[in-house]
């Protein structure tokens, strides 16, 4: 079973788009020049920045194998979901649990051209795609529900969106309404960009964004662990991404030259 929510949006192409970077970085084919350029400039003063998007994707698939089969999750709400890049969170969890539901949330109109990947379900599941921005929680939450049960445990997921979020964004606001929303057992997966290890190379980084009207906001270990207050940490807790269960980690690659600048964790609700 599917479904969508189609919205009538126009993709504009004047200014680099973080789901097609992105994109662009994964080696996919559904960005644009503008994407490109800045991603050529990042790789132009970081050679690793391909790679650390790829650790951040295996991250987002280690996470969802540990949650389907340990955690006995078999709903799942992804917010900034990205350009469909296999294999897909609900690829993952269906693999699993056939019946698994995932409801995809994403904010840039190209996402909505590429839903049909991201609708192909299990017969026993669900998948659905709703475009919004996490700036508005309730819609989202409101949306949602139409897919998911919000009686039953469920994932959140916000795998490398919180640093598209400024402080005028109010993200620790915004994370904590969609938290509050969850049943008891669910669980938060959120992975962050941090200045911790790099200062230099994040901040060249957080510059090139900025000229391209995108805003990247890097967060220390302290204020990343602001997001999971009141969660129970999933061992082993708040740390960088290769560090996250690596026995989970199915056709992924070593490189030892790169600096993962990003703190990824999951939390349990209680």
């Amino acid at each position: 079973m599917t479904g969508t929510r189609p919205v009538a949006a126009r993709i504009d192409t004047s200014r680099p788009h973080p789901a097609r970077v992105y994109d662009w970085f994964l080696g996919g084919k559904d960005n644009y020049p503008v994407d490109e350029e800045l991603g050529r400039q990042i790789m132009g003063v970081d050679g690793t920045a391909r790679h650390v998007a790829r650790t951040n994707r295996w991250f987002m698939q280690r996470v969802t194998r540990w949650l389907a089969s340990r955690a006995g999750i078999r709903q799942y709400l992804d917010i900034g979901t990205g350009i469909p890049t296999e294999p897909n969170l609900h690829q993952i969890a269906q693999r699993i649990a056939p019946e698994s539901r995932v409801v995809y949330t994403d904010n840039d109109p190209i996402v909505l051209k590429h839903a049909e990947a991201l609708l192909r379900s299990t017969p026993e599941g669900v998948t659905a795609y709703l475009q919004a921005d996490v700036r508005d929680p309730a819609r989202i939450l409101e949306q949602a529900r139409e897919t998911l049960d919000f009686d039953r445990p469920l994932a959140l997921s916000l795998v490398a969106l919180t640093h598209f979020l400024g402080a005028e964004d109010d993200p620790y606001g915004l994370v904590a309404q969609l938290v509050d929303a969850l049943p008891s057992g669910s669980h938060l997966v959120l992975s962050q960009l941090t200045a911790d290890f790099d200062p230099e190379a994040v901040g060249r980084g957080v510059a090139m964004y900025a000229a391209g009207g995108v805003t990247l906001a890097p967060r220390s270990r302290a204020e990343v662990a602001r997001f999971f207050d009141g969660l129970e940490p999933v061992p082993p807790g708040l740390v960088q991404l290769t560090d996250w269960h690596p026995e989970l980690a199915v056709d992924e690659d070593d490189d030892d030259r790169a600096v993962i600048s990003l703190y990824g964790a999951v939390a349990r609700k209680p």
